[in-house]
């Protein structure tokens, strides 16, 4: 017997199948296309997978990856499926860089049920133009109002977020959507139970831009 296990060896574990961005894990790294339609933050990048989390809502779960680069910016990830599937990179922008994209009256709107929200984004400042003029549309128009869900700082993919006696157990939040007539571009917002809000600014993109993926050990 021993002969043999000398002769054929050990048996090597194959590497597992990453060829879409569905299948990343903590760990995994993908290479961006070098594309000028790409802002500085994704041109080229490689990133690596550094957390996965869940949206739960009450009629789907929608996964976010955030991944990591060279820079100190955090870039977030999910996959916008409908006819066809494309990837959903998003930034989060803080207050004051908001003043300075929005107008604050016009982007209050959001947040009031009898309006159907229209966004212009502003001229920039010269310094922010690199930054982010690749992340926004020219015109925005409100596509949902105060949607509820749970957000969970784990990967439930093909399972369902935990529960306790009073229900679901994740961060409960509303969210905003906002669109640009392209369909392109769009800008999240995110009120949670304690007052935080998460304003993102969302790029839609091929799968194409996706170059190669390398699993992680």
């Amino acid at each position: 017997m021993s002969f043999l296990k000398g002769l054929f060896g050990k048996k090597e574990t194959p590497q597992r199948q990453l060829d879409h961005p569905s299948k990343l894990l903590k760990g995994d790294m993908i290479s961006l296309d070098d594309s000028f339609a790409l802002p500085p933050q994704l041109r080229g990048q490689q990133l690596r997978v550094e957390s996965i989390s869940t949206y739960e809502y009450q009629r789907k779960q929608l996964t976010e990856w955030a991944l990591k680069g060279h820079g100190n910016d955090t870039i977030f990830l999910s996959l916008d499926e409908d006819d066809e599937t494309y990837l959903a990179f998003s930034i989060k922008i803080n207050r004051s860089i908001v003043e300075h994209i929005f107008d604050l009256d016009q982007f209050g709107t959001i947040f009031e049920e009898d309006e159907q929200a229209q966004l212009s984004t502003l001229k920039l400042p010269s310094e922010l133009v690199s930054e982010f003029s690749q992340w926004l549309g020219k015109e925005y128009h409100q596509v949902n109002f105060a949607q509820f869900g749970y957000f969970h700082r784990e990967d439930y993919r093909g399972k369902k977020p935990p529960q306790d006696a009073d229900g679901a157990t994740g961060d409960e939040f509303e969210s905003y959507h906002l669109l640009d007539e392209d369909e392109k571009y769009a800008v999240n917002v995110e009120v949670y139970a304690d007052g935080d809000t998460d304003v993102m600014l969302t790029l839609y993109r091929p799968l194409a831009d996706i170059r190669d993926y390398w699993p992680g050990k």
